[in-house]
C-alpha cells in the first residue's frame, strides 16, 4: 500500500518516533513544490510530524516550532522545507506580509501549522494532514491528497 493510500485511510502511531517515521515515508514520496497543511489542536504532534518530513527530505537540522518567529527554513540537497506556524497570525493579509513566496526555491515543501487562520493565502496545490489523539493516547493521522 502506498503512503498516500495509507494516510488517506488513516493510521495510528503509538510514539513520536512512529509519527516521525510515517512522516519521513511521506516525504520520500511527496511531490516537489507543494504545500502541506497540518490540522490539529495544540500538542497533537504537528511539529513532530514536520520533524519526520525533514528527516525524509534528508535535512540534518533539528526542527523546532517556529511559533515566535513565524517560520523556519531548512535545506538539504534534495528539498527545501519551509515550516510556517500561523498560530499567531490573524488573517491571510498577515501571511502575505511575510513574503514567503520569495523564499521558496524549487524543489520546496511548505508546511503550514494552523492553516485555518490563513486559508485564503495557502498556495495551490495544498495537501492536508489531520492529526488527533485517540482515547488510548495513540495519535491518529489522516491525509487528504489532491494530486
Amino acid at each position: 500500500m502506498s503512503i498516500f493510500a495509507k494516510l488517506t485511510e488513516g493510521c495510528a502511531t503509538g510514539s513520536p518516533t512512529e509519527t516521525r517515521k510515517l512522516a519521513a515515508e511521506l516525504a520520500r514520496a511527496f511531490p516537489a513544490d507543494q504545500a502541506l497543511s497540518l490540522h490539529g489542536t495544540l500538542g497533537v504532534g504537528k511539529t513532530t510530524f514536520t520533524s519526520g518530513l525533514a528527516e525524509g527530505f534528508g535535512i540534518q537540522a533539528k526542527v523546532t516550532s517556529p511559533t515566535f518567529q513565524f517560520y523556519n527554513i531548512y535545506e538539504s540537497p534534495r528539498r527545501q522545507l519551509v515550516h510556517l506556524d500561523a498560530y499567531r497570525l490573524e488573517n491571510s493579509d498577515q501571511a502575505n506580509e511575510l513574503l514567503l513566496e520569495e523564499f521558496l526555491h524549487s524543489p520546496w515543501c511548505l508546511v503550514v501549522e494552523w492553516p485555518e487562520k490563513i486559508e485564503e493565502w495557502l498556495p495551490e496545490p495544498c495537501q492536508h494532514i489531520y492529526l488527533s489523539i485517540m482515547k488510548d493516547k495513540r495519535h491518529f493521522i489522516r491525509g487528504i491528497f489532491d494530486f
